[in-house]
Formats: C-alpha cells, structure tokens, sequence
C-alpha cells in the first residue's frame, strides 16, 4: 500500500460550513475564522461564496470579508461563482481560484438549481474561460457523487460523465463530492475511478460528509488510491439541509489528526487548528464537531 508522504486540504469552513447558519456570522468573526486557519498552517481557504443573497444570505458580505482578510503569501484564497454574475461580483476581491459544481444526480440538479446536469455545466462554461483569460485557477465539485436524497445511489457512470463535461469546458480541478455523507470506502473508490477517467491524480480531491460516520474511512480508501487533496472543515462546520440531524463535513482536525498518527505530512499545527475551530464554535454557542479537538479540548481542561 503505497500512500501520499504529504497531504493537501482545503478549509471549506468559512464557506461551506458557515453558508448553514441559521443566525448571520459577522464579517469581522468570519475574517478572524480565516486568520486563525492561516496561522495554523492552511495553504487552501474557501472563503466565502458570490451568489445571490435571496437564496443564500449568509455569504451576503462576501466582499467585505475578502477585503478584510490580510493575505499570507503561498495561501489561496477561492470562492465560490455559480454564474458570470457571481463571477464578475468575484473579480474585484481578486480570488486566487473560483469553485463551481455540478451535480452528479439529475434530480438534485432538478431541484437545486432547475435545469439538467449538462446545462448546469454549460452555464459554467463563460465563467471557467474568463476565469482562466484573468489566470484565475478554477475547481469543480462534482456533487452527490455516490448518492442523492431524491434518487438514491448514484452510478459511478454519472460522475465519468460529470467529470467528462467539466473537462471539455476546462475547469483544471475536480472534487468528488459525497454531499449528504452516505458514502462507504468502495463506493467512494468507484466514484474516484470515475473522475479519474478524465483527470489526473493530482488534479482530484475528495470532499466527504460524516453523517454516518464515514468520512475518515472513505479518506484512508482515497489516500489508498494515492488521492492526496481533500475538503475539511475546521470544528466540523457545516451541516446538511437533506438529511435531518446529519453532521457536515468531515473535521479538518480529526483528518489532521489521523494524517499526522500515519506520517502524513500537512503543514499544519495542530493545536492551533484546534483554537480555530474552538474560536468559531464559541462565536457559535456550541461545542466543536470534532471528536480529535474535543479529546484534546479534554485533556488541556484537565
């Protein structure tokens, strides 16, 4: 088993997590969220996203946060652009790389965004060529990669396809995505085989939600394929609007944690990871969604 001697994430915290609060975030809390994650070593932040605040008014400040971040050379900051608009909003905070996604599942294109897959992706197609005519880097995530809360299991033959198009519009990157955490290893290695088709293994990434617990094992499954990016997010931020109860995303530290026990290089502080992911939570009246800060938490109470 030959494994990654160093690993990549991306803190999708900022973003991903926060875009679930039900209270507003201030900008100045979401700004000192972000200053802690590259203090404790992140190279990769998903800061805040551009869309409309109708639908997602969380992200309502975008450009106010990313005007307040200070930059830390050899970080890069992205957002995420689900349309010109969003993205011409983007250009002025001068991101270092733009996100989209699509969707894997019909149905959840249906109901997200109300058109099929395939035009989901031509959509994206002017936003991924002004972005890369400013050189702005651009990532894709391919969501409910393995399974869907209106259509059940979703074929790895989906994700090749999904991948396929994101190729010939000229997104660099893709991100398979388990978006309501209903993955278990083999299902997500299938799914990987599948956007490996069309991309190389380092221009892939994981992006796994823990809400039956999966996420740590699905990472080893992927770090087993010599996959060796993936989406955390700092106290487990995050949670998922289609499955009642269900935790977010898997926990920056707790891979952290699992990476550093293998040998597996991060770049990042432990500790101070942990006083980020406990900085949010306290903002947020609740305890982190990491079970690696919790029991370190403990043990520097004790």
């Amino acid at each position: 088993m030959k494994l990654p001697t160093k690993v990549k994430l991306v803190d999708v915290g900022p973003r991903d997590g926060l875009q679930n609060e039900k209270e507003p975030v201030p900008a100045e809390v979401k700004i000192g969220l972000v200053h802690r994650l590259q203090d404790a070593g992140l190279k990769e932040i998903e800061v805040t996203s551009f869309v409309s605040p109708k639908w997602v008014p969380q992200m309502a400040d975008n450009a106010q946060v990313m005007a307040g971040i200070q930059r830390k050379p050899g970080v890069r900051y992205s957002v995420l652009t689900p349309n010109m608009k969003g993205f011409e909003a983007a250009l002025a905070s001068k991101p270092d790389e733009i996100v989209v996604f699509g969707a894997a599942s019909e149905a959840f294109s249906q109901r997200n965004i109300n058109c099929s897959i395939e035009e989901s992706i031509e959509r994206f197609a002017p936003v991924v060529e002004a972005a890369r005519a400013k050189g702005i880097y651009t990532r894709a995530a391919i969501s409910c990669a393995v399974g869907c809360p209106y259509e059940g299991e979703v074929a790895p033959e989906r994700v090749e396809m999904v991948a396929r198009l994101m190729k010939q519009i000229g997104v660099q990157h893709v991100g398979v995505a388990d978006t309501i955490g209903v993955g278990t290893p083999v299902k997500i290695q299938r799914a990987l085989e599948a956007a490996l088709k069309h991309y190389d293994i380092d221009d892939i990434s994981g992006h796994y939600h823990d809400t039956y617990g999966q996420a740590l094992g699905n990472t080893l499954a992927s770090l087993e394929m010599g996959v060796w990016q993936f989406d955390t997010s700092s106290a487990g931020l995050g949670g998922c609007p289609y499955a009642k109860g269900a935790t977010g995303n898997v926990a920056t530290e707790d891979v952290v944690y699992m990476l550093h026990g293998m040998g597996i290089d991060t770049g990042i502080d432990l500790d101070k990871l942990i006083d980020a992911g406990k900085y949010i939570s306290d903002f947020l009246q609740r305890k982190p969604n990491s079970r690696a800060a919790t029991a370190i938490l403990n043990k520097r109470a004790g």
